[in-house]
């Protein structure tokens, strides 16, 4: 083995022939990302500000702290730790509406700067939460989220700002009281065995990393002191894809299977993309199973749109003339005799697949409601699900909706 020091790694997203550790295989973020520009090293025990922040605990993307109370703490990437839009819509959100920001969204206690062998690292403070919906849907079967983030997402929207990555992993259950639980009973185990944390972070060519941590920690949100009794609250959280309405990004952050058509095919960002996403989330909250699922591929578009088709019907002669590959699955008298993703083979024949609709995968999902009840939330899916983005309902309208008027949401 060389004594040379290892080559600085680049600053960008690195290729398959660039890789510089030995494959991970737990569920933690990409080693490779530990680079100038991107992830800040961080191993339990770590301490932050100068000694005021301990590291503890791994939640997901940011690190659980101590300082005298708990509090969150969420490390950005250095590349982008300057003056963001997330810190911006935070700050204006606690300076318009701070009552109801903390009531719906994950206030931001404080904020600070870290150097360290990736650069400069902007470091926000925040309240400190519990597992997010899709957390509890895996670990508690009979955890009923089906009505949760409206609210929030109205909130944001009267005051002119869209979330841009609404779904179950950024809403946020919140916490019983863990003011006086005791360090070491929050405290992650470094422990291998118990995968808890990763095996030691090893370079390829076995020389030392100064870029990336020891090992890496698998997030272990906090299920046992999650407040899930009747009455349970959530909050949206991670505002890193929000934007003013008034200055929409051009690449939103939106997930796959809840992208809206307009920017499917046109790259249209408008002020209702939460809204659908909303609407996605509703069928797959209450059955169980994702209205789109839309596997990432060189054809993700196309499968999309066919599966927009599907369910919700014929596109409207606006968004249909966008699709550049319509040929490929439909005649010129719009009829679909074609299911292959991109296209026949030469010497095949077409592949035509059954057509179901959003209703008809909703009934086919069994879902536990009553008919009365199944009727009307399939009514408001179709509401909100509307091709054209200006007959959308607003979140404000949504929570009119027949379905929510006789429940209480928080």
């Amino acid at each position: 083995m060389s004594v040379s020091p290892p080559p600085t790694p680049p600053s960008r997203a690195v290729i398959d022939d660039e890789w510089r550790f030995q494959t991970i295989t737990l569920p933690c973020e990409c080693v490779e990302d530990y680079r100038p520009g991107g992830y800040h090293p961080v191993i339990l025990g770590d301490v932050f500000n100068n000694g005021r922040y301990k590291v503890i605990r791994k939640l997901g993307d940011g690190s659980y702290s101590t300082d005298g109370g708990y509090v969150a703490l969420k490390i950005l990437v250095s590349e982008i730790s300057g003056s963001t839009t997330e810190l911006r819509i935070l700050r204006h959100l606690a300076e318009a509406a701070p009552a109801e920001a903390s009531r719906h969204v994950t206030p931001l206690l404080g904020e600070f700067e870290h150097r360290g062998p990736n650069g400069v690292h902007k470091c926000l403070v925040f309240e400190p939460m519990g597992p997010s919906v899709n957390t509890m849907v895996e670990a508690l079967p009979q955890f009923n989220p089906r009505r949760q983030g409206i609210k929030a997402l109205a909130f944001l929207h009267e005051n002119g700002i869209a979330h841009g990555d609404f779904q179950p992993g950024n809403i946020l259950c919140t916490l019983s009281d863990i003011a006086s639980t005791p360090e070491e009973v929050l405290q992650q185990e470094e422990d291998v065995q118990a995968r808890s944390i990763s095996a030691p972070v090893q370079r390829l060519d076995g020389k030392p990393d100064r870029w990336a941590p020891r090992y890496l920690c698998v997030a272990q949100p906090l299920v046992p002191f999650t407040y899930y009794a009747e009455g349970f609250k959530t909050k949206l959280s991670d505002m890193g894809g929000a934007y003013f309405f008034t200055n929409p990004p051009t690449k939103p952050v939106t997930p796959l299977g809840l992208r809206p058509p307009e920017l499917i095919l046109t790259g249209a960002v408008g002020n209702t993309a939460d809204v659908w996403s909303f609407g996605c989330l509703v069928f797959e909250l209450i059955t169980g199973q994702p209205l789109f699922c839309i596997p990432g591929s060189e054809d993700e578009d196309d499968d999309h749109i066919l599966s927009l088709i599907e369910r919700l019907g014929p596109l409207p002669d606006e968004l249909f003339s966008n699709w550049k590959n319509s040929s490929l699955y439909f005649t010129t008298e719009r009829k679909l005799f074609n299911c292959e993703l991109g296209g026949v083979a030469p010497g095949e024949e077409p592949l035509m697949l059954e057509q179901t609709s959003m209703e008809e995968s909703f009934d086919l999902a069994e879902p536990d409601l009553d008919e009365t009840e199944a009727r009307k939330v399939k009514g408001l899916i179709r509401w909100i699900l509307q091709y054209d983005p200006s007959k959308r309902p607003s979140p404000a309208q949504i929570l009119s909706d027949p379905w929510f008027c006789e429940i209480n949401v928080r």
